[in-house]
């Protein structure tokens, strides 16, 4: 219950509503339907906020939990019932101890001795000092093994600037890791795409024997072609060919070239014929001058 007035009045959006006396303010917070809160009361006069009362302590103590969650605990790691424990078994949990330290947690390592197994205390004794070894690159050891009845336990802390170049180290580590991961995903993508059909439909067996062949044949028709050389010269072709094969012709373009045929075919005619009529007028005057010799003999 709010006893003092005026107070000053935040709105609920977090808007400044200004200085009011305090029925007028908790008539707000009802037509609302929220809250009148007294947020500030060593302020002259009072803060107050206009609000959802029961968000307001959820929200506060689930930040208070996550900042406990945040402060560093001890865990504790038990190296089974008894020292019968796999190799392992053994390295599962220095991996598991590895992971508290480099989140900021010390790591009370536990080894139990049963029955007998007290006489054998260097059995138990070996598996510490192998987690004490096996963690040493990111944490130090607080106290040596020490027995407490039929146990016998020590205590890992962390090292921040050994845990800081351990997780830069294994950050490139998975990064790459990551990559590799995301290229083959990649090529598996691309090879289903590959045997979709042009409806996106997968391709049968045949298809895809059909579709193999074709390729194979596209690459052997490509080696067969013989290389050009380089700096070599290319080909004479006519000047009916010349034309590439990608273009289309025209009908009036067709018409000329037939022309241009047909004239050089009429030249070449020609020039024959008049080969032939000289050689002829050559024989016609040959004979002529035969004759005339032969009358001459005769007259004489």
């Amino acid at each position: 219950m709010i006893r003092m007035t005026p107070i000053r009045v935040i709105g609920a959006d977090g808007e400044q509503v200004g200085i009011i006396e305090t029925p007028v303010a908790l008539r707000m917070a009802e037509t609302a339907g929220l809250d009148l809160v007294e947020i500030s009361p060593d302020a002259r006069p009072p803060v107050c906020k206009i609000m959802d009362y029961g968000k307001f302590k959820y929200e506060t103590s689930k930040n208070e939990s996550k900042n406990r969650s945040k402060a560093s605990e001890l865990k504790e790691i038990r190296l089974g019932r008894s020292v019968k424990i796999d190799p392992h078994d053994v390295g599962i949990r220095i991996n598991q101890a590895r992971k508290f330290l480099l989140d900021g947690h010390k790591v009370q390592v536990t080894q139990r001795f049963k029955g007998r197994e007290m006489a054998h205390r260097e059995l138990g004794i070996a598996h510490l000092r192998q987690f004490r070894d096996e963690l040493a690159d990111i944490a130090k050891c607080e106290s040596e093994p020490r027995f407490m009845g039929p146990q016998a336990s020590i205590i890992l802390a962390p090292e921040k600037a050994k845990c800081e170049a351990y997780k830069q180290k294994h950050q490139k580590v998975l990064n790459k890791a990551k990559a590799a991961e995301a290229r083959q995903e990649a090529k598996e993508k691309a090879a289903k795409e590959a045997k979709l059909g042009p409806d996106g439909k997968p391709l049968d067996a045949a298809a895809l024997a059909a579709l193999a062949a074709a390729a194979a044949l596209a690459a052997a028709a490509a080696a067969a072609q013989p290389p050009v050389p380089p700096g070599a010269a290319a080909p004479a072709h006519d000047d009916l060919h010349d034309v590439d094969a990608g273009d289309d012709l025209d009908d009036d373009e067709i018409d000329d070239l037939d022309d241009q045929d047909d004239d050089d075919e009429a030249e070449a005619g020609g020039d024959g014929d008049e080969g032939e009529d000289g050689d002829d007028s050559d024989s016609s005057e040959v004979i002529a001058d035969g004759n005339a010799a032969d009358h001459e003999d005769k007259k004489a």
